[in-house]
Protein backbone atom coordinates (compact mmCIF):
# COMPACT_ATOMS: atom_id res chain seq x y z
CA UNK A 1 0.00 0.00 0.00
CA UNK A 2 1.48 3.46 -0.97
CA UNK A 3 0.97 5.99 1.62
CA UNK A 4 2.98 8.81 0.16
CA UNK A 5 1.94 9.98 -3.65
CA UNK A 6 5.62 9.90 -5.76
CA UNK A 7 4.65 13.46 -6.68
CA UNK A 8 4.74 14.70 -3.17
CA UNK A 9 7.92 12.81 -2.50
CA UNK A 10 8.87 15.08 -4.72
CA UNK A 11 7.94 18.36 -3.30
CA UNK A 12 9.19 17.05 -0.06
CA UNK A 13 12.78 15.80 -1.79
CA UNK A 14 13.06 19.34 -3.72
CA UNK A 15 12.43 21.41 0.03
CA UNK A 16 15.05 19.14 2.23
CA UNK A 17 17.61 19.58 -0.61
CA UNK A 18 16.40 23.36 -0.66
CA UNK A 19 17.50 23.67 2.92
CA UNK A 20 20.83 21.64 2.60
CA UNK A 21 22.26 23.81 -0.27
CA UNK A 22 22.22 20.79 -2.16
CA UNK A 23 22.23 22.39 -5.60
CA UNK A 24 23.26 19.22 -7.75
CA UNK A 25 19.58 17.15 -6.10
CA UNK A 26 17.53 20.42 -6.93
CA UNK A 27 18.86 20.93 -10.18
CA UNK A 28 17.68 17.26 -10.95
CA UNK A 29 14.58 17.20 -9.76
CA UNK A 30 14.29 20.09 -12.26
CA UNK A 31 12.74 19.42 -15.87
CA UNK A 32 15.64 21.09 -18.20
CA UNK A 33 12.37 22.65 -19.40
CA UNK A 34 11.24 23.81 -16.40
CA UNK A 35 9.05 26.97 -16.13
CA UNK A 36 8.77 28.73 -12.05
CA UNK A 37 6.35 31.89 -11.95
CA UNK A 38 6.85 33.99 -9.84
CA UNK A 39 3.92 37.13 -9.83
CA UNK A 40 4.38 40.71 -8.91
CA UNK A 41 6.49 43.73 -9.18
CA UNK A 42 10.03 43.01 -7.34
CA UNK A 43 13.27 42.23 -8.63
CA UNK A 44 12.58 38.68 -8.19
CA UNK A 45 9.30 38.38 -9.94
CA UNK A 46 8.70 36.74 -13.40
CA UNK A 47 8.98 33.29 -15.16
CA UNK A 48 12.39 31.74 -14.55
CA UNK A 49 13.27 29.12 -17.27
CA UNK A 50 15.56 26.43 -17.35
CA UNK A 51 17.07 25.18 -14.01
CA UNK A 52 19.92 27.33 -14.12
CA UNK A 53 17.35 30.28 -13.87
CA UNK A 54 15.29 28.66 -11.06
CA UNK A 55 18.58 27.83 -9.13
CA UNK A 56 20.04 31.65 -9.45
CA UNK A 57 16.57 32.62 -8.49
CA UNK A 58 16.31 30.17 -5.49
CA UNK A 59 20.24 31.65 -4.51
CA UNK A 60 18.31 35.01 -4.76
CA UNK A 61 15.65 34.13 -2.51
CA UNK A 62 18.06 32.46 -0.33
CA UNK A 63 19.62 35.90 0.82
CA UNK A 64 15.84 37.08 2.46
CA UNK A 65 16.26 33.90 5.10
CA UNK A 66 12.73 32.81 4.23
CA UNK A 67 11.14 30.12 6.30
CA UNK A 68 8.24 28.07 5.72
CA UNK A 69 6.22 26.09 8.05
CA UNK A 70 3.81 23.49 6.40
CA UNK A 71 -0.08 24.11 6.31
CA UNK A 72 -1.60 21.59 4.10
CA UNK A 73 -1.03 20.02 0.42
CA UNK A 74 -2.90 18.19 -2.13
CA UNK A 75 -1.79 15.89 -4.72
CA UNK A 76 -3.06 14.11 -8.43
CA UNK A 77 -1.57 12.40 -10.72
CA UNK A 78 -0.29 15.86 -12.05
CA UNK A 79 0.23 18.68 -9.78
CA UNK A 80 0.49 18.92 -5.93
CA UNK A 81 -0.60 22.21 -3.73
CA UNK A 82 1.17 22.80 -1.47
CA UNK A 83 0.58 25.96 1.06
CA UNK A 84 2.62 26.92 3.94
CA UNK A 85 3.01 29.99 5.95
CA UNK A 86 6.31 31.87 5.95
CA UNK A 87 8.09 34.14 6.86
CA UNK A 88 12.03 36.39 7.58
CA UNK A 89 13.04 38.63 10.19
CA UNK A 90 16.58 39.83 8.60
CA UNK A 91 18.59 41.94 11.32
CA UNK A 92 18.74 44.92 8.77
CA UNK A 93 15.09 45.70 9.40
CA UNK A 94 13.48 43.35 6.47
CA UNK A 95 10.87 41.74 8.42
CA UNK A 96 8.10 39.90 6.59
CA UNK A 97 5.37 37.36 7.52
CA UNK A 98 2.33 35.58 5.43
CA UNK A 99 0.92 32.45 3.45
CA UNK A 100 1.61 31.42 -0.13
CA UNK A 101 0.89 28.34 -2.01
CA UNK A 102 2.87 26.77 -4.35
CA UNK A 103 1.04 24.73 -7.46
CA UNK A 104 3.35 22.34 -8.25
CA UNK A 105 3.56 20.12 -12.15
CA UNK A 106 5.29 17.33 -13.04
CA UNK A 107 6.46 15.43 -16.65
CA UNK A 108 8.79 12.35 -16.75
CA UNK A 109 9.27 12.77 -13.29
CA UNK A 110 10.42 15.59 -12.32
CA UNK A 111 9.31 19.24 -11.75
CA UNK A 112 8.22 21.14 -14.81
CA UNK A 113 6.07 23.70 -13.78
CA UNK A 114 5.75 26.14 -10.57
CA UNK A 115 3.50 28.95 -9.94
CA UNK A 116 3.24 30.63 -6.83
CA UNK A 117 0.66 32.10 -5.07
CA UNK A 118 1.23 34.67 -2.08
CA UNK A 119 -1.35 35.34 0.45
CA UNK A 120 -1.09 39.53 0.20
CA UNK A 121 0.88 40.41 -3.42
CA UNK A 122 1.41 43.91 -2.36
CA UNK A 123 3.43 42.56 0.61
CA UNK A 124 5.69 41.13 -1.74
CA UNK A 125 6.28 43.87 -3.55
CA UNK A 126 7.22 45.65 -0.83
CA UNK A 127 9.49 43.33 1.37
CA UNK A 128 11.80 42.06 -1.99
CA UNK A 129 11.61 45.65 -3.22
CA UNK A 130 12.85 47.22 -0.21
CA UNK A 131 15.50 44.18 0.65
CA UNK A 132 16.68 43.69 -3.50
CA UNK A 133 15.69 47.63 -4.89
Amino acid sequence: MQTTHPNLTLVHRFFQAYAEQDLLTIHQLLSPTIRWVIPGKHPLSGVKSGPDEVLAYLNQLGKAAFQAQPIVAGVTDDYVIDCHHNWSNLPEGGQFTGMSCLLWKFADGQISEVYNFPQDQHQVDSFFQNLYG
